[in-house]
């Protein structure tokens, strides 16, 4: 499943896991998204949103 927001592209984003000895390894923080139907220049999509595009009214559910 490709992890980016279909309205404002938001994707993965790389950190660090860090242990108790505060040994750093790397590793990807997901984005939230979900699977939604929407309006998209007055057409039916059923694309990936993220979750902050769908709280803040950006994408118009169906």
């Amino acid at each position: 499943m490709s992890r980016v927001c279909s309205v404002c592209g938001k994707g993965q984003t790389s950190g660090n896991n860090v242990s108790h000895s505060h040994r750093k390894t790397k590793r990807t923080f997901q984005a939230n998204v979900q699977k939604v139907s929407y309006m998209k220049e007055g057409k039916v999509v059923n694309d990936y949103v993220c979750t902050r595009c769908l709280k803040s009214d950006k994408v118009e559910r169906v």
